[in-house]
């Protein structure tokens, strides 16, 4: 199977992301994207996917993975039915890695641990213990307190004596011309989501005629434009219905469907229920736990 591209979107105003994912189950979905990863897994039993290399994983499970590696999660079993799965993962950039060493030589360490990373890296069960509480505070944390703890982590990842290298080798980097057309691509449908976008423009920022363009976005994507924006204004949607009490039609507005009904429906073929049965399950399943 081809792994799919993932664009991730560093927030405006930080040098890196956090994505604190709380789900039932962790359904396999193998992809791939530029950044580094760092991933904690936790409440959580299954099996782990790098690039060539399966391995089953538990509780407390912590992987650094370098750019452009394949890779995958797939879990079914909680160790505590009552609270959901959860996996804390950090994206950072190679400029980061690199501009973090200009600055400060004490940070040394990490570079070498990047380079390691490019075949992935699992940590022994004593660094992963030591580090746990630390990504655990991260969601609760400004971006200014963030970054000290995240520092904190990778120094003592790169001291790890239990480290494991997990593929042979590591992946041949994208051309650099197609990654910024992409990016150019994704970064524009991230930002404008919610706003009409026609495929001209699409097409014109990654200098192609539209039939190209198709062709291309669906070779790195694995998925269709129109397939691809549908899924970030559900994912919006999902995150309103879920953080805050605004109605279900505001919502819809806001995520760039001037059709109720036509929001309902594609709501439903994505999640498999229509938008306030989510809400309501979600909410209920948080108070049953709490």
């Amino acid at each position: 199977m081809r792994p799919q591209f993932e664009h991730i979107v560093v927030p405006a105003g930080q040098s890196w992301a956090l994505l604190w994912r709380e789900v039932p189950t962790l359904p396999f979905a193998w992809h791939y994207h530029p950044e580094f990863e760092l991933t904690l897994t936790v409440n959580a039993r299954g099996q782990r996917f790098i690039a060539d290399r399966i391995d089953d994983f538990d509780d407390g499970d912590l992987v650094l993975l370098g750019p452009e590696l394949p890779h995958s999660w797939s879990a079914v079993e909680k160790l505590d039915p009552a609270q959901p799965m959860l996996a804390v993962v950090v994206w950072f950039r190679s400029e980061w890695v690199e501009g973090l060493a200009r600055q400060f030589p004490e940070y040394a360490a990490v570079v070498e641990l990047a380079a390691a990373a490019c075949r992935g890296l699992v940590f022994g069960r004593e660094t992963a213990v030591a580090v746990r509480p630390l990504l655990m505070s991260l969601h609760d944390k400004t971006p200014a307190q963030r970054l000290p703890l995240l520092l904190d982590v990778l120094l003592q990842l790169a001291a790890d004596t239990g480290v494991e290298t997990l593929t042979a080798m590591a992946p041949p980097p994208t051309a650099d011309r197609q990654r910024e057309r992409l990016g150019r691509v994704l970064e524009h449908l991230h930002a404008q989501f919610a706003s009409p976008i026609e495929v001209e423009t699409l097409a014109e920022m990654a200098a192609m005629s539209v039939g190209a363009f198709h062709r291309f976005f669906k070779r790195h994507t694995q998925t269709t434009v129109t397939a691809y924006l549908t899924r970030l204004r559900i994912g919006y949607a999902c995150q309103q219905l879920i953080q805050t009490d605004k109605a279900i039609c505001v919502i819809a507005d806001a995520a760039g469907y001037a059709n109720l009904a036509h929001f309902n429906r594609q709501f439903r073929a994505a999640k498999g229920e229509t938008p306030r049965d989510f809400r309501r399950r979600y909410r209920s399943s948080r108070a049953s736990s709490s």
